[in-house]
């Protein structure tokens, strides 16, 4: 066999590569010889068949199995030869038909890790930010934690629709004087005047609505409607208003705070709001030293990104975020959005993305940092305490599925590989400026 390898750019290879007569020979005849044994052929006993009857019946798959196996054991022992070390599937060109003489030629392209020179990672200068828990904070969360038990109270008084209300209506959309499926008759909907749920303009159209009244409301919809199916649309709803609701609120004390389950005084309640908004503040720190670490390093660290690992990047991208629209009832069609559209708005993420952990790799290798045994418990107490679970559970999940090993394994060695560069780096601790929320204080369940 005779490999040539073309570079196209430093991590795009095309192997010419030539299997000589004798081989291709040679695998015909094991061919041919494994279906004389098993071939079926009228008039003649099994085992029988000439080759000429066999070539002329079968010849076609039989070059096209060949050619199969040519192909992958020599792909293989190419790149093996060539100390390539091939990220994704290779791209195959090989000729229309296998020859029954002469040498089989093909070539194959391949993306391959980029060669990374050592990681200059000592000495980063890295600010970070003390951020501390303010006394406004654990109001406004409270004030959420309220929100979430207030009661919908049907309003006793006889008054107007108003901003801010809660509205119970039943309402049918028509264009052109037809129903439309898309605003399809729908009984007791409760909106929250001003939220736009349908529209803002919906919304506006009903204050000043009494119970029990009927209103006919002309809306069009805008182009950049967040409902594609309602964009630039003019809808005539039929609506009736039956009842105002209003927001009761429960006072901020013990009982509230009894109610949530877990807490029997506000004060209990107020140091678990603090706890949770400490984690979300360390989050923050941490997301942004690392953000300083990789522009560094990214702006000192040459090497050119294989397009297969920025697909898989974006792959992974676009799964969390159809997830994500999911959980919320939603669709990317619904948002106005396409692969193609995600794909080119995250494609410089996915590229830093797989910068970072090319470079963590990269680092990981040069210090030869590993994960020991204690790392690995420590990771599996941290998760029972997170998601609540036994740890014989946890450890379970992971023991029994070494991929998934692999995956938190590999997640653990880029951590420690971040701490290497924190602990060589010089930090400069700065005071948060302005009030601005911890990261994920969304995420608080008090």
């Amino acid at each position: 066999m005779q490999v040539t390898v073309e570079d196209l750019n430093p991590v795009k290879k095309k192997l010419h590569i030539e299997i000589s007569e004798d081989d291709v020979i040679r695998e015909l005849e094991k061919a041919y010889s494994n279906l004389k044994k098993t071939a079926k052929v009228k008039g003649f006993r099994p085992g029988k068949a000439p080759r000429a009857v066999l070539e002329r019946l079968y010849k076609k798959d039989v070059h096209a199995d060949v050619s199969s196996e040519l192909i992958q054991n020599s792909f293989f022992e190419a790149i093996k030869e060539n100390n390539l070390e091939v990220v994704g599937n290779p791209e195959i060109s090989p000729p229309a038909e296998l020859d029954s003489s002469g040498p089989f030629k093909y070539d194959a392209t391949v993306e391959i890790r980029p060669e990374i020179a050592d990681i200059d990672y000592k000495g980063l200068t890295l600010k970070k930010t003390l951020y501390q828990v303010s006394d406004e904070e654990i109001e406004t969360q409270l004030k959420i934690l309220q929100r979430n038990l207030a009661e919908l109270k049907t309003v006793s008084e006889n008054r107007p629709l108003r901003e801010g209300d809660f509205a119970l209506i039943d309402y049918e959309g028509f264009r052109d004087g037809k129903p439309f499926p898309e605003t399809q008759k729908t009984e007791n909907f409760t909106i929250k005047i001003g939220e736009g749920r349908i529209s803002k303009d919906f919304d506006k159209a009903l204050i000043g609505m009494m119970p029990g009244e009927n209103r006919e409301i002309k809306i069009h919809f805008p182009e950049d409607h967040f409902n594609t199916k309602l964009a630039d649309q003019t809808i005539v709803f039929q609506v009736k208003l039956t009842e105002i609701k209003e927001e009761e609120l429960p006072e901020i004390n013990d009982t509230l705070a009894k109610n949530l389950g877990n807490y029997t005084t506000l004060d209990e309640l107020k140091k678990e709001i603090t706890k949770n908004l400490t984690k979300g503040y360390a989050k923050r720190v941490e997301r942004e030293l690392n953000d300083q670490i990789f522009e560094a390093l990214i702006a000192k660290t040459g090497f050119e990104v294989p397009e297969t690992l920025i697909k898989y990047e974006l792959d992974g991208i676009m799964a969390d975020l159809e997830r994500s629209f999911a959980f919320r009832n939603a669709s990317m069609e619904s948002l106005g959005l396409t692969k193609q559209s995600i794909a080119e708005q995250y494609r410089e993420t996915a590229e830093k993305q797989v910068r970072r952990h090319l470079i963590l790799n990269k680092l990981i290798d040069q210090e030869k940092v590993t994960v020991s045994d204690e790392n690995l418990q420590s990771a599996f107490g941290e998760m029972s305490e997170t998601f609540n679970q036994p740890l014989e559970k946890i450890k379970s999940f992971y023991e029994q599925d070494s991929s998934k090993l692999d995956v938190l394994k590999q997640t653990l060695l880029e951590k420690q590989a971040i701490k290497l560069i924190i602990d060589n780096s010089d930090i400069k601790e700065v005071k948060a400026e302005g009030k601005q929320p911890p990261e994920d204080q969304s995420e608080n369940k008090a």
